[in-house]
């Protein structure tokens, strides 16, 4: 699988995201050792993780399987993310859901994260949400001590808007080097709001989470785009999902999906995406379904 330089590490051009690892009847280290190897098989060393995940415990869950099997470290780059404050697991005792983007959580909740995965160092951070308390001066000084640390190799954001990042990127040494937004065929408008073309303007990859829009993709209300991934699924010889997740491929900013299933089986076929070729009229195709009418 094609690799992509994000700062000072290189990760496979799609992540395998682990937001649903514990919704899984099966939890044991033994069958997340499964998934992971199911990935490396086809080249996707890259691991998505927040320390949200799960209520708490989807970080567990993947260090559980490194305990177990600690030849696996070496061979994936973890990401994760911190900055969101849940009333559940650890955080049961929080008043009310919010963010924290102070110095002492992050630091925390890497010293958390890096116990918690079994893992000496997290390959990227990002920091979950864009807080509107967020000092940048402070947030931006403890993510420069984290990869002057060791503990963090890279770091970016989540979900941020343009004029977020440049505001921590302002107060840091260290570059940003993606931020990970929402993005696929059911939420498109970051193509035409100016979020990836920011991106894109500065060399910053962009990550890609829910890019088969959380099952929506396939629903009723999106008929037209279900149709034309059928017919360039059947030309591909490949799933729709595959199509849909190309779509994204095809974009010259270079975008890292993010993609998420329990089952063996289609983890084995997330691969199947870099096989697509879709034409320039293809993608438009696909984006006019989107779209619900032709473009201007």
């Amino acid at each position: 699988m094609e690799r992509l330089n994000l700062g000072p590490v290189s990760f496979s051009h799609i992540a395998y995201g682990m937001w649903r690892l514990g919704d899984d009847r099966d939890t044991s280290p033994a069958h997340v050792q499964a998934k992971i190897e199911a990935c490396l098989a086809q080249g996707l060393t890259t691991l998505d993780q927040a320390d949200i995940y799960g209520g708490y415990t989807a970080e567990a869950l993947l260090g559980g399987c490194l305990r177990a099997a600690p030849h696996l470290r070496d061979k994936v780059e973890i990401v994760t993310k911190c900055g969101i404050i849940a009333p559940v697991g650890r955080h049961a005792a929080a008043q009310v859901k919010h963010y924290d983007t102070t110095a002492p959580h992050i630091i925390q909740s890497v010293e958390t994260s890096l116990k918690e995965m079994a893992t000496g160092h997290v390959d990227l951070l990002l920091i979950h949400r864009p807080d509107p308390l967020m000092d940048h001066a402070e947030t931006g000084a403890a993510l420069d001590a984290l990869v002057a640390s060791g503990k963090v190799r890279a770091v970016g954001v989540s979900n941020f808007m343009p004029h977020d990042f440049t505001l921590l990127q302002s107060a840091m040494r260290e570059r940003l080097v993606t931020n990970q937004i929402e993005l696929s065929l059911v939420h498109h408008l970051p193509f035409t709001n100016g979020e990836l073309a920011f991106l894109q303007e500065r060399a910053i990859t962009p990550m890609a989470w829910s890019p088969l829009g959380g099952g929506r993709l396939f629903g009723s209300e999106n008929a037209g785009v279900t149709e034309s991934l059928g017919r360039l699924a059947k030309a591909n010889d490949v799933a729709p999902s595959s199509v849909a997740v190309a779509w994204l491929l095809a974009h010259p900013a270079r975008i890292m999906p993010v993609i998420g299933t329990n089952r063996i089986e289609r983890i084995r076929q997330i691969g199947e995406a870099l096989k697509v070729r879709l034409g320039r009229q293809d993608w438009f195709e696909l984006y006019t379904a989107a779209l619900g009418r032709e473009v201007a």
